[in-house]
């Protein structure tokens, strides 16, 4: 039986030329370009090319609170999606049989909404006037509306769960595609309970699918800054807000810039945290 013959590294190296392209095009160059200006300063609403860190020194001694409570917003939207999205995706491959897909697919119609209805509808759900005032005034539980409910972190963690569960719920549901049911059996039939089963069986399977849901939702729930913009109001403010601020109104490229690396870098230690929390490493 004759073996297949294998690529060269050659034609493997100009088959992904492309690709390599686009990827310095829109992502390398660009970031290269943002970290270089993020050393530079401003005078007189001028760039003028420099290497200076003031612009990272303003970032940790006016806005390290902010970039806690972004962090803070962030890690609460993505552990919720992930448990969410785990608990619905579960039971649509294990519970729900032939319906599993049509669950699926009802989920799916939830991202054709758009981002800004629904940000605008929780707007009217939430405030005063809105339908849970509406209804706690005429069911005679509080006798004037309630303001707690809107403008604050719970509201804007509120939306972008709404927004962004359907994408974690994917990546999570992939992979319990792949756990076996005569695995399940198996562990059954050794006497296993179903939380044992779970937590033995299920959970260490479906780990890539949990650390992808929970990467996916928390890196877009850390630079959102619409959200935050129309429901947080003062206290649920997040950092992208100001950094879209320092672009635009302020001119402040290398302030705008030195925010935006800031705060990947801490993105990144949260991923790594929850990297070596979802893959813990085993003592030899």
């Amino acid at each position: 039986m004759r073996a297949e013959p294998t690529m060269s590294g050659t034609r493997r190296a100009l088959f992904l030329a492309p690709v390599y392209l686009v990827f310095a095009t829109l992502f390398v160059v660009p970031m290269s370009l943002l970290l270089v200006v993020s050393f530079w300063t401003v005078r007189s609403f001028a760039l003028w090319p420099d290497f200076s860190f003031a612009a990272y020194t303003r970032v940790f001694t006016a806005y390290s609170g902010l970039l806690l409570s972004t962090l803070a917003i962030g890690i609460a939207t993505a552990t919720l999606c992930t448990v969410l999205g785990f608990v619905f995706a579960y039971g649509v491959r294990f519970r729900a049989g032939r319906h599993g897909d049509w669950l699926i697919v009802t989920a799916l119609i939830a991202l054709f909404g758009g981002y800004l209805v629904k940000i605008y509808a929780w707007k009217a759900i939430l405030s005063q006037d809105g339908i849970i005032n509406s209804l706690l005034i005429g069911s005679g539980i509080v006798s004037a509306p309630v303001g707690w409910l809107i403008y604050n972190p719970g509201a804007v963690i509120v939306a972008l769960v709404n927004f962004l569960l359907p994408f974690a719920l994917l990546p999570i549901y992939a992979e319990l595609r792949n756990v076996r049911d005569i695995t399940l059996e198996a562990a059954h039939d050794l006497g296993a309970s179903p939380w044992q089963t779970l937590w033995r069986v299920v959970l260490p399977q479906c780990r890539f699918g949990l650390f992808s849901a929970f990467a996916i939702s928390f890196l877009s729930a850390a630079g959102d800054y619409v959200t935050p913009l129309f429901l947080g109001g003062g206290s649920g403010s997040m950092i992208g807000q100001f950094i879209a601020q320092e672009f635009s109104t302020r001119f402040n490229w290398p302030a705008g810039a030195a925010m935006s690396f800031t705060l990947m870098g801490a993105c990144l230690l949260v991923l790594s945290a929850a990297w070596l929390a979802i893959f813990p490493r085993r003592r030899t």
